[in-house]
């Protein structure tokens, strides 16, 4: 089996989006918080400093996990009003009673570097130009980099979250692959993702894919970040026993995730060059 790390290709993303952010202003980036949880705030912090190293300014705006909704919507709007930030982007998860769909609709779609505003995904449904969401858009781009040929092959999204599963059905589609989307209430679920050539899990289960839910020799995406009793991090694939089967199959962590932060990076750096 063939493992596909994502370090080589984070890399290369941030060399060409330290040339883009040197080309032209200063990019800016808003990252807005209202959380205590220590993971989303880990994550936060990884991305300053990664915008850092590219050359691209990054201001957390924290709120506190007490923030209220109204709060979070009108600073989503003025970052989004301020000529001098490129890309605004909502860290979740939010405090209870907010919603995460109805507050993104307050991020400029120009500003929107994670996709997050409903009109974005309707705009990548259409075919029009708009940010993905970058995880998916790090699952296109992996699968790129491996040279996984995509036109023509049955492809699997095991999840249907607006910031995965649905955007990266759309992108697949794009390339002519034959796209079913499943999730974790699929009845028999082993019996659809296997009959996958290109398996995605990002379902948010450790370990819910396991051999039987595999071909032989599937190209198999790994989006999940479940953390584990030790403090790391574990993927929705049962990876010791898929390893047996698949084909080639993407490590967590390692694999996704860096793709991930580099590309929300250089979305940045191109918004802050949009006409």
């Amino acid at each position: 089996m063939k493992t596909l790390p994502g370090k080589e290709l984070a890399a290369a993303v941030r060399a060409q989006t330290q040339a883009e952010a040197a080309a032209g202003p200063q990019p800016r980036l808003a990252v807005v918080v209202a959380t205590a949880d220590e993971a989303s705030l880990w994550y936060v912090r990884s991305i300053a400093k990664a915008a850092a190293g590219v050359g691209i300014a990054c201001d957390l705006v924290d709120l506190g996990p007490g923030a209220a909704p109204d709060r979070i919507g009108e600073t989503l709007a003025r970052l989004s009003a301020d000529p001098n930030v490129h890309g605004v982007m909502m860290q979740t998860p939010l405090p209870a009673g907010a919603s995460a769909q109805e507050l993104a609709g307050a991020i400029d779609p120009r500003k929107d570097v994670d996709g997050a505003n409903p009109l974005s995904l309707g705009r990548l449904a259409a075919g029009l130009p708009a940010f993905p969401p970058a995880t998916a858009a790090a699952v296109m781009a992996l699968l790129d980099h491996y040279e996984v040929e995509l036109e023509g092959r049955r492809a699997v999204v095991a999840g249907r979250s607006t910031v995965v599963g649905k955007p990266l059905a759309h992108l697949l589609l794009d390339r002519n692959a034959t796209v079913t989307v499943c999730h974790s209430r699929t009845r028999d679920l082993a019996s659809v993702t296997s009959t996958a050539e290109v398996l995605v899990a990002a379902v948010g289960r450790a370990g819910l894919i396991g051999a039987a839910h595999v071909a032989p020799g599937a190209v198999v995406i790994d989006v999940g970040t479940n953390p584990t009793e030790d403090g790391g991090l574990t993927g929705d694939i049962a990876s010791g026993e898929v390893a047996a089967v698949a084909g080639a199959l993407t490590p967590v962590p390692g694999g996704v995730g860096p793709v991930t932060t580099a590309l929300l990076l250089r979305h940045t750096a191109r918004a802050a060059n949009l006409p």
